[in-house]
């Protein structure tokens, strides 16, 4: 796989699991040995990828002091933010935490990152999703559709960002509708780095409004249909699931 960077928005409040994020935010909440935002990273690992940046915020200082603990070289690169070496499956992987505010937006978090980032194309996913998603494959789409970004739908409960696909392309993007009976927004996304001129530089916005509405008006956002397993941490009814699930064969180690 081509090594590119690959961005985790990891600033939220996570408010609608306020019973574990009181003290932690989400990504760090752990589901056995490990916090969840470690279980994203390796699955990516996985497929080659070894650097990371991840959009800190809310309680940024409980991760920077968990890469802290864990790194063997740190270099301190802006306002609360570092770039940390650790070592992880016995492999050198490189990790960027920058902190990108309290109350913004995840499409001004990734505005935030863009002079962070090395690679012409990167991945981005959120802090909370799991997935036994093809990564390999997932970037492959995207190279052979030539667009400026690809969205991964996928098929769980109604309560998210409703996609409708025609012949791969994007023609509509809502955000958690009240109801839908297609695909929704997985949060496996490629982008090439020109996506990040798209977001509005004026106001604090949303990546899921008006970023991802203007590529999909251009006709310039793609859909990989993935019919596998996905699920986020959203609520404590989901963190129970993936804790129960949390196995040594669980669908996203794999």
């Amino acid at each position: 796989m081509e090594k590119l960077d690959t961005v985790i928005l990891a600033g939220g409040f996570g408010t609608r699991l306020n019973e574990k994020t009181r003290n932690t935010p989400k990504p760090m909440i752990f589901l056995g040995k490990e916090p969840i935002i470690i279980h994203i990273i390796k699955k990516y690992l996985r497929s080659g990828i070894q650097s990371f940046i991840i959009c800190t915020g809310y309680k940024f200082k409980v991760i920077n002091n968990f890469f802290n603990k864990k790194c063997f070289n740190k270099t301190k690169i802006g306002k609360n933010s570092y770039q940390y070496f650790i070592k992880l499956n016995k492999v050198k992987i490189k990790i960027k935490t920058i902190f990108t505010g309290y109350n913004t937006f995840t499409g001004t978090r990734l505005l935030k990152i863009k002079k962070f980032l090395e690679t012409e194309k990167f991945f981005l996913t959120y802090g909370d999703g799991l997935s036994d998603i093809d990564l390999n494959k997932l970037l492959n789409f995207h190279n052979k559709n030539k667009k400026i970004g690809t969205i991964t739908g996928v098929r769980p409960p109604a309560r998210f960002g409703e996609l409708l696909i025609k012949k791969n392309i994007v023609k509509n993007f809502k955000e958690k509708p009240q109801l839908n009976k297609g695909w929704i927004n997985g949060g496996f996304f490629v982008f090439e780095k020109k996506f990040i001129n798209i977001i509005n530089k004026k106001r604090n916005v949303m990546l899921e409004r008006q970023p991802l509405e203007t590529l999909t008006k251009k006709k310039n956002l793609v859909a990989f249909k993935h019919n596998g397993f996905w699920q986020c941490m959203d609520t404590l009814r989901d963190y129970n699931l993936l804790k129960k699930m949390n196995t040594f064969d669980a669908p996203w180690k794999k």
